[in-house]
């Protein structure tokens, strides 16, 4: 019975040394063989834990992304609930996390398989589970507690969704930072008043 916390233990290494790779050399032309190598594994192992190529890349995305969303909840901590400038300058600050150039191979990894899946490939279609719910949940939870009615709470996430995924493709075809910027500061903008009029 002890057998099932190795392996995990192994799958989470295995998981963490390819999102480190990632980050440094991207995931374009990756082989599970030049992985296994950069990682001091085998590709049979790879396979046994993900596999797939495909099914490796799509952990990859969710692991990031799981990451992502601790980084959230860790800057909204300390956030007056009741402020909704401050509440804003925690959403410009994840978004500064977020856009920044160490993420971008991620960035570019899930618009590769996201892509790759709305076009119908079979090994990459189980990224599509919870791409968009599993964002939209606990930011409608978070737009609740800041006082927006639930109906508008779970629009608004949907857009908190949305939007800097937009943006971040438009950053990845135009490099332009500045304008990715503004757009997203025009957006916390917008949900800064939305929130201070609920609060009337």
């Amino acid at each position: 019975m002890t057998d099932a916390p190795e392996a995990t233990t192994a799958k989470e290494r295995l998981l963490g040394g390819a999102i480190d790779y990632i980050a440094t050399h991207g995931s374009a032309d990756l082989s599970l063989r030049q992985l296994a190598k950069a990682t001091g594994t085998s590709h049979r192992m790879l396979l046994y834990h993900f596999g797939s190529k495909e099914g490796l890349l799509i952990e990859v995305v969710r692991a990031v992304e799981e990451r992502q969303r601790r980084i959230f909840a860790e800057l909204d901590a300390d956030v007056d609930t009741d402020d909704p400038a401050a509440v804003g300058e925690m959403a410009r600050r994840f978004w500064r996390r977020l856009s920044a150039p160490e993420n971008w191979p991620y960035v570019r990894l899930l618009f590769e398989i996201y892509g790759r899946a709305l076009q119908g490939d079979q090994r990459t279609a189980p990224l599509l589970d919870g791409i968009v719910s599993s964002w939209v949940e606990p930011l409608t939870q978070w737009a609740a507690r800041r006082g927006l009615p639930p109906a508008k709470a779970r629009a608004f996430a949907r857009l908190g969704v949305a939007v800097p995924r937009g943006l971040l493709l438009d950053l990845m075809a135009t490099g332009d930072h500045q304008a990715v910027d503004e757009a997203m500061g025009l957006f916390i903008d917008t949900y800064e008043a939305l929130a201070a009029t609920a609060r009337l």
